[in-house]
């Protein structure tokens, strides 16, 4: 079997799909509708991809593939471009942006890495283009703050050393702590946010995402609330009338269960 005949098997079903005889749904369709299915089969590619599920990691990467190769199809269709225009361009980027792999750029580490990728990036833009022109709008807040600060310091403007970085977030914390008495709701909030930006980048300073830690917090939370109800379940109590004392009591249990 030739290498691209898986591709041209699914490629031939959009086109079957599209074409006469094809499915009056999928022949409505246009990029714009589609955004939202493909976001939403993203957010389920990840789900299995973080919780090491490769059946469903298998089944998702082909879902999105999908949407990707009709969007695709449709612009095809349009006369904008072609799959092949999309391969070759996203091919050609790929090398421009790996002179340390395709030519004879040294490289001393991953953040001199960095910092050439984001030079690169910057001459391939229009002219008078700013640093945060292309960072999706639609990015979840966390997983945007990230980026902001990723960007941020690729070009050298970030805290100069993990200590002053600490000591910055720590000022936010302060502020966030006096915004909260005085009792200046707007303020609060205002400082509250200051405060998670600030902890975004020192958790990247760290190699650590926010967002997908947040994502395992919760996650975590979620197993041990539903070992928690199980437990009541079992017991015979309404988790309605449990007291705090209570909950902190099957907290307690759950939580030994689970830990490593």
């Amino acid at each position: 079997m030739n290498n691209d005949t898986p591709l041209k098997e699914l490629l031939d079903v959009i086109d079957s799909l599209l074409g006469p005889g094809g499915c009056p749904w999928d022949q409505a369709q246009t990029p714009e509708t589609l955004c939202d299915y493909i976001i939403e089969e993203s957010f389920e590619l990840v789900d299995c991809i973080r919780a090491g599920d490769s059946p469903g990691a298998l089944e998702e990467i082909g879902d999105v593939l999908f949407l990707l190769l009709f969007a695709s199809r449709l612009y095809e269709k349009k006369g904008a471009f072609t799959l092949a225009d999309v391969f070759g361009a996203e091919a050609a980027k790929m090398i421009r942006r790996h002179p340390h792999v395709f030519a004879d750029l040294t490289l001393k580490n991953r953040e001199e890495l960095l910092r050439n990728w984001e030079r690169i990036k910057r001459a391939e833009k229009k002219e008078g283009a700013g640093l945060y022109d292309s960072l999706p709008k639609g990015l979840p807040p966390l997983l945007k703050a990230y980026r902001i600060h990723s960007k941020a310091a690729r070009v050298g403007f970030t805290w100069e050393s993990d200590a002053d970085m600490k000591h910055a977030l720590e000022k936010e914390r302060m502020e966030f702590e006096m915004a909260v008495a005085a009792g200046d709701e707007a303020r609060m909030a205002e400082e509250f946010g200051d405060y998670l930006f600030s902890l975004a980048e020192y958790g990247r300073r760290l190699g650590l995402k926010a967002n997908s830690c947040l994502d395992d917090a919760n996650k975590k939370f979620l197993g041990r609330f539903r070992g928690m109800e199980a437990l009541a379940k079992e017991r015979g109590l309404d988790i309605a009338t449990l007291t705090l004392a209570e909950w902190n009591g099957l907290w307690d249990e759950v939580k030994k269960d689970s830990a490593p």
